[in-house]
């Protein structure tokens, strides 16, 4: 593995027999650290987000798991 930094960016060199599926995961994870990063959102916003999330998923997958 080799990392470079240049002014602009980081740059990742992996060998190509890399478990693609990790590292899909981590770059989902590193993807969602930059979006979060730039948020104005409160906590009490984000919870909110979730509950209403978590409620709206029940609703559409209740009759599916309880039988």
């Amino acid at each position: 593995m080799q990392i470079e930094r240049t002014n602009d960016e980081i740059l990742i060199r992996l060998p190509a027999d890399v478990d693609i599926v990790g590292l899909q995961r981590i770059l989902d994870y590193l993807n969602f650290r930059e979006i979060a990063s730039k948020s104005k959102a409160t906590q009490n916003q984000i919870d909110a987000l979730a509950k209403t999330s978590k409620v709206s998923w029940w609703t559409k997958n209740k009759s599916r798991l309880i039988q």
